[in-house]
């Protein structure tokens, strides 16, 4: 459905307390709002943060990502020039450059799904299947918070932790999603502020361990904001941690310097239980293609940023998530 219907339709949901379930594109051009009964129908699983629409265990199937093919260093680096070029003529502080990376897979999705531990976890029928890490928004007794997730770096590095707050680039880039995320959220709340600044979470793959660093943001909402579900969430569309800021400008920037559809990846999905909703943003996200899969990834480039590392972390964010 087009954006303005499931605004409509998540508003009138969230008025009669009605759980439903939503996926949106990055784009906002393809919105999917459905019960949690039609979901099921239509092949969709998802686990949001404990949110769930399935039952069963783990899969036992440790699945294997190889003949992993990135986009060319030469093709990366065009890109990352143009977006330097833009930052330093001062026509964004932030930029999220990401690009599709052709990989083969020795299971199905669904036993991905099945496999990967992370707190938001998604399968769209056989078309793509996320294990995020990075909450969108909670709203629940009238509160909204959020958890910006901004710097990554392997926990094998020397001093990782130490290395990854301090580093001029990263504190930066953190700093400017925080700002634009409070600004997002002060739309529809009052009393924003943020709660916990630049902790380090630790994330386990099946093959390398990283650090990742996120903020907590809250608000307080007004008396009747499930009525203003649907409202309150386009209006922080796109997400602000995989696009820059400023937001339009920024967003011309990336389509310029991209030149692909990403789809629902950097999307958001979410799930309203009729009281809480819970939601993430699509990252850490492979999508079929063919007889192939593309894993999406990528990272925000600022006038610090060097081109080398950040191409290392387009292909380190390339795994699936395990206990």
């Amino acid at each position: 459905m087009f954006q303005q219907e499931a605004i409509s339709v998540m508003n009138g949901m969230g008025k009669n307390n009605d759980p439903f379930v939503f996926i949106i594109d990055f784009s906002m051009e393809d919105c999917i709002v459905l019960s949690t009964h039609e979901a099921e129908g239509k092949g969709i699983l998802f686990n949001f943060n404990g949110y769930k629409n399935y039952n069963g265990s783990a899969s036992q199937e440790k699945p294997s990502v190889y003949n992993i093919n990135p986009v060319g260093y030469d093709r990366y680096c065009k890109a990352f020039d143009y977006v330097q070029k833009e930052l330093n003529l001062g026509h964004s502080y932030l930029v999220n450059l990401t690009f599709p990376t052709k990989i083969d897979l020795n299971v199905s999705l669904k036993e991905v799904f099945n496999y990967s531990s992370a707190p938001f976890k998604l399968l769209y029928k056989d078309n793509f299947v996320v294990f995020s890490p990075e909450r969108f928004v909670r709203i629940s007794n009238g509160k909204i918070q959020t958890h910006p997730m901004k710097g990554t770096i392997s926990a094998d590095v020397e001093n990782a932790r130490e290395t990854i707050l301090n580093d001029k680039k990263e504190r930066a880039e953190h700093a400017t999603i925080v700002d634009l995320l409070r600004n997002d959220i002060s739309k529809y709340a009052s009393q924003v502020r943020v709660n916990r600044y630049r902790y380090v979470e630790q994330i386990k793959s099946n093959n390398r361990n990283l650090l990742q660093v996120s903020s907590e943001i809250t608000g307080v909402l007004p008396d009747n904001y499930n009525e203003l579900l649907g409202d309150i969430i386009f209006s922080l569309l796109p997400a602000g941690s995989v696009t820059g800021a400023p937001k339009l400008k920024t967003l011309e920037i990336i389509n310029n310097a991209e030149n692909y559809k990403r789809g629902f990846y950097t999307g958001i999905a979410g799930y309203y239980d009729g009281i809480t909703l819970e939601s993430c943003v699509l990252i850490r996200f492979i999508e079929k293609s063919g007889c192939h899969y593309l894993y999406k990834s990528g990272g925000g480039i600022t006038a610090e940023s060097n081109a080398e590392n950040e191409y290392q972390e387009l292909i380190d964010k390339i795994y699936v998530p395990s206990d």
